[in-house]
């Protein structure tokens, strides 16, 4: 068993965690290679689209976190066999053979990422199910800790300059796609199901009013399907493991993008407050002239 210390830096990089004092990853990072979709690393700098960025994941905490975690910021992280095995087992149970496809036009509600099939003898489509994948995305750059290992086979600082920008990818993002899509699949009288880290639902449940999401109900168009986490002694790596399920509907959906409960509002002398110390922060204001806020 090798050491594992999460800090705000990579956790993964090309499919494997970066193992402080044990392992450089220069090969990795030579080869681009990704274990999740196996081939080529689809994800280049914009700068250079000929070099992969290779981050699955990010160390991590904040305020709904306990301590560092490792969070998804690729789609392609999900793509590992208890992912498709618990969806199989979750939703598919009763179909005897299963095809996926991905990137399946859903007409004005976009692409949907994968769309899992059964055929009849006749080779015939009998049944479909539609899934999403949403993983995190960052503010600023990791890939600057990538640069540091290329060049010296090891991270350089505890702590790299980069956030995670949970609202762009889940409150927005990802909710305006559950409205989108799911008002199609419901019109058809089937459900979608959103693939998602337990971290992403528990910053929906810090950001969102989610009073009326409901646990794992079948006659609810949208499902989010959480996974966490975790890491395996054994094989040296983090790996995927089913968390829970949690439904809701159309009208739920737009509760939730309508952001926080009203009593999680600024009153309009703490937004003033907030004002004022911003025009302090950027010099626009007096600090003198406004001390009693401060």
């Amino acid at each position: 068993m090798q050491k594992l210390i999460l800090k705000k830096q990579p956790s993964e990089i090309f499919g494997n965690p970066y193992l402080e004092g044990t392992n450089e990853l220069k090969d990795e990072i030579q080869q681009q290679y990704c274990p999740f979709i196996k081939g080529t690393c689809v994800k280049p700098r914009k700068s250079e689209p000929h070099i992969k960025v290779g981050i699955c994941s990010l160390g991590y905490k904040c305020d709904f976190i306990d301590g560092f975690e490792p969070v998804i910021i690729c789609p392609q992280r999900f793509k590992e066999n208890i992912m498709f095995d618990t969806i199989r087992k979750k939703y598919l149970s009763c179909w005897t053979n299963i095809e996926w496809i991905s990137e399946v036009n859903i007409g004005v509600g976009g692409s949907v990422d994968y769309v899992a099939i059964t055929k009849d003898k006749n080779n015939k489509i009998i049944d479909f199910f539609c899934l999403e994948l949403q993983a995190a995305g960052t503010t600023g750059s990791p890939y600057p800790a990538i640069v540091d290992i290329r060049e010296t086979g090891k991270f350089q600082r505890d702590s790299y300059n980069f956030g995670i920008n949970w609202a762009n990818e889940f409150s927005k993002t990802m909710m305006q796609q559950a409205y989108k899509k799911g008002k199609i699949v419901n019109h058809w009288g089937r459900k979608i199901v959103f693939v998602l880290q337990d971290v992403g639902l528990k910053y929906i449940h810090s950001a969102c009013d989610t009073s009326k999401l409901q646990q794992n109900t079948k006659e609810m168009p949208v499902d989010f399907c959480t996974f966490k986490m975790i890491w395996d002694t054994n094989q040296d790596k983090w790996t995927l493991s089913f968390d829970t399920i949690v439904s809701t509907d159309i009208d739920v959906i737009n509760l939730m993008l309508g952001g926080a409960k009203v009593d999680m509002y600024l009153t309009e002398e703490e937004f003033i407050t907030n004002i004022i110390k911003k025009g302090i922060a950027d010099e626009i204001l007096n600090k003198n002239d406004y001390l009693e806020y401060l």
